[in-house]
């Protein structure tokens, strides 16, 4: 039996590792000893060790290295596994974005571009036939998720869409910005109604007498400087307020154009005339 320091120098794993693997119940002392309170550890221990080590590097949690330790099995470990590959995937794709959008603020600082404002323009939007997928997704990074699964819903049901540069509608449903379960509503514009299928809805999406538009052209990074931008154009006429659900139009993105710095996209604000700047507060 060795003390843990011994059992430290041999195992390549720290004096505090192994004191925090105890403290959590991940690896208990094989043995306390009465008079000194030394930790003592047994070669018995080592495949346990092997495994925590194995599942930290892989950076699995300590509840997760928990219930992976109680449930050793193939199957199980494997689908825990494909989860954190999928959980690092998603990881990696956020931070690729954050990197996208430091090289954008560094290329707007040499451009002198941060405090751009975006024309706004008012205009009417007539009713449209559509057919939507609406879910709640982890952050708006996993709009895309929903575009790939209603196009494909499309072309297994050969819908027939209208064909037209403006038939790509993201519908904004939460009051406001949120972190995570974004509610959001993806759609495509129809030549007539049919029945719904699933999550798969087909309805008619309301009018807009008054909606405030910005063009955006470039990345999606640019997005949040635009509806930045939509602040000032408030202040500046403030006998508009919004009202209703804001939306998103791809004219011409990632199915478009393999560039995305050559994207352009329509966000729609509905505004209406304040009759009262009272009623505001």
């Amino acid at each position: 039996m060795l003390n843990i320091g011994d059992f430290s120098k041999l195992t390549h794993v720290s004096v505090r590792m192994l004191r925090y693997y105890d403290e959590h119940d991940l690896l208990k002392p094989d043995h306390i000893d009465k008079q000194s309170g030394y930790r003592m550890y047994s070669a018995k221990q080592l495949p346990e060790l092997q495994k925590i080590v194995l599942l930290r590097d892989l950076n699995f949690s300590v509840a997760d290295i928990k219930k992976l330790l109680k449930n050793w099995n193939d199957d199980f470990l494997i689908e825990q596994l494909n989860n954190k590959i999928f959980e690092t995937e998603q990881n990696i794709r956020a931070e690729k974005e954050r990197i996208n959008r430091i090289r954008s603020t560094i290329n707007d600082i040499h451009k002198d571009q941060i405090d751009i404002h975006y024309n706004v323009i008012i205009k009417s939007i007539p009713r449209y036939n559509i057919v939507s997928l609406r879910k709640k997704i982890p952050d708006y990074s996993y709009e895309g998720a929903l575009w790939y699964e209603l196009t494909n819903f499309i072309n297994r049901e050969h819908l027939d869409i209208e064909r037209r540069s403006y038939n790509n509608i993201a519908i904004y449903h939460d009051e406001g910005h949120v972190d995570a379960d974004a509610d959001v509503e993806v759609a495509f514009i129809v030549k007539k109604l049919s029945k719904n299928i699933d999550h798969f809805v087909f309805r008619e999406l309301e009018s807009v007498e008054q909606m405030a538009c910005m063009m955006v052209y470039g990345s999606y990074d640019k997005l949040s400087a635009a509806y930045q931008s939509f602040i000032y154009w408030l202040d500046e006429h403030s006998q508009y307020k919004m009202k209703g659900l804001s939306r998103q139009v791809t004219i011409i993105g990632k199915s478009d154009i393999s560039d995305p710095n050559d994207y352009l996209t329509e966000i729609q604000i509905p505004v209406q005339i304040v009759q009262n700047n009272t009623n505001l507060f």
